[in-house]
């Protein structure tokens, strides 16, 4: 397990105090009536929070091995096999999610469910050996493989009391999912096998009408590679505003005090905090991820006629550092885009851009399920420092039980980059075009099944590196090509059944 000891005794102790309540108010009626309905018939008639999810993925990618295998840059890589190229990876998992949550009683609701993630095939690298995203480790032996980010995991995935004493209004305090608007910003990451949570009291209101407002204070976030996070805090303002059924304009703000999600390098490059000539030096991962993100988005799906509807985006979000953030952050995000439905078939242009600091940051999403964005081949869960402009079209169609996707991408920096042999000239600008297309089948309304396929195809050589010297060796060669983001095919069938 690795929920806490002292985290566990402060859920069990709010759980307790909760039931204790509710038995109290039912201890004070002792010489009423037996009630009609009692705590044992809230649980009952509860609802499932069960599934099964089985998965196979193949990866396919061309570069080379990391050069570390623990999470620190040292002087000499310590990875012997560092030259080598990568080997393609399989995975075979299974997520096994079990839980319950009762009906509501006096208010009150209690929910619990338990994670497994368990390895059946395990010929790839999931990232929990300390190389490039954090310093855990449960796995030293795979990095001559590509990346799946699945560990083995059991663990408490979701722990919540939900009260609604208030008109309009729950409130959910305890481990949860979260997820808001389009899980640009905040976002569960469900795709992975295992999931991020969050740990806090999150509110709920509805007393406006079409509105919704959603706040909440989260303490700790454990991520996707099982590393729980809790050296800071998170401050979530969400307000939604229904103009019509399938159309709204929300504005948020997320700020989050944590100084330390284990993604220093991936946001500020490997170069020391102040001087040094490139991004392949000093690790910079210590340097402090406090951000604050404010913003603003118009979504939704106008009806014309019967036939004919209207798709529209809008959005505009400003990042900047907060609570001793670094003060290198600061960048700012729109995504503007549209298109048309006719029928149960869709098509859509979009243009998406996080915008660098001076080749110094670029603005980052730590919270968001970014698997669904810049393709699914995830080669841009972190922004590079150059930033990022995605202009991407986007197909949709639906037949019976069947749902078919497609979508191509032209995947730019905002600011030009290094390029291998370049030397000091910045003449970049192109990371690569990636396309994605998958079937979903709907066997019933419980087992799910999907096949997918994702291919991104490289560009312009970017460069960790300024310069690759003549006469350089094996090793030089292969420090100036690391930061290749490269030829990358990746396939995935699923299968899944839901209680």
């Amino acid at each position: 397990m690795k929920l806490n000891t002292s985290f566990k005794l402060n859920l069990i102790m709010a759980c307790t105090t909760v039931a204790l309540a509710s038995m109290a108010q039912i201890a004070n009626a002792e010489d009423e009536a037996i009630s009609e309905y009692t705590l044992l018939d809230s649980i009952m008639q509860g609802k499932p929070m069960t599934s099964f999810r089985l998965r196979y993925e193949e990866v396919n990618q061309d570069g080379y091995q990391p050069a570390n295998l623990i999470g620190t840059t040292t002087a000499t890589p310590n990875n012997p096999t560092r030259n080598n190229q990568l080997k393609d990876a399989e995975a075979i998992t299974l997520r096994s999610l079990v839980g319950w949550q009762s009906a509501p009683f006096h208010n009150f609701s209690f929910a619990g469910q338990v994670i497994n993630v368990s390895k059946f095939k395990d010929d790839y690298n999931d990232s929990t050996n300390g190389t490039l995203i954090n310093g855990v480790s449960n796995q030293r032996n795979n990095v001559q493989y590509a990346k799946i980010v699945d560990p083995d995991e059991t663990d408490i995935n979701q722990l919540f009391v939900d009260w609604t004493g208030i008109k309009n209004t729950r409130v959910r305090l305890g481990r949860q999912q979260i997820n808001l608007d389009n899980v640009r910003f905040i976002g569960d990451i469900g795709f992975r096998q295992v999931m991020q949570v969050f740990d806090g009291v999150t509110a709920l209101n509805k007393s406006i009408p079409d509105t919704e407002i959603y706040v909440g204070h989260i303490e700790r976030v454990k991520q996707i590679t099982t590393e729980l996070r809790s050296d800071g805090a998170l401050e979530i303002i969400n307000a939604k505003y229904r103009i019509s059924p399938t159309e709204s304009l929300v504005g948020y703000g997320y700020f989050s005090g944590f100084s330390d999600l284990g993604l220093g390098r991936a946001w500020f490059g490997n170069a020391p905090l102040t001087g040094g000539g490139t991004k392949n030096g000093t690790a910079n991962q210590n340097a402090d991820q406090g951000n604050k993100v404010i913003g603003a988005r118009l979504d939704g799906v106008h009806k014309i006629d019967d036939d004919w509807k209207a798709l529209y985006t809008a959005e505009y979000a400003k990042q900047t550092n907060y609570n001793g953030g670094d003060s290198r952050i600061d960048a700012h995000y729109y995504k503007v885009g549209g298109g048309a439905a006719y029928g149960n078939f869709t098509l859509r242009g979009d243009q998406e851009l996080l915008s660098s600091n001076n080749s110094d940051y670029a603005f980052q999403t730590p919270f968001g399920t970014n698997h669904l964005f810049q393709g699914w081949v995830d080669k841009f869960l972190a922004t590079p420092l150059e930033g990022i402009q995605d202009t991407f079209i986007t197909a949709t169609y639906k037949y019976s039980d069947f749902l078919f996707f497609a979508d191509y991408h032209v995947i730019k920096s905002d600011e030009n980059f290094h390029t291998v042999g370049s030397g000091a000239n910045t003449n970049g600008n192109k990371f690569g075009t990636e396309w994605n297309a998958a079937v979903t089948y709907n066997v019933n309304k419980n087992i799910m099944t999907k096949l997918e396929y994702g291919r991104f195809t490289e560009d312009d050589h970017y460069a960790l590196t300024a310069a690759n010297l003549p006469g350089a060796t094996a090793t030089t060669i292969a420090n100036a090509n690391r930061g290749r983001i490269r030829d990358t095919d990746k396939i995935w069938l699923t299968a899944m059944y839901t209680f």
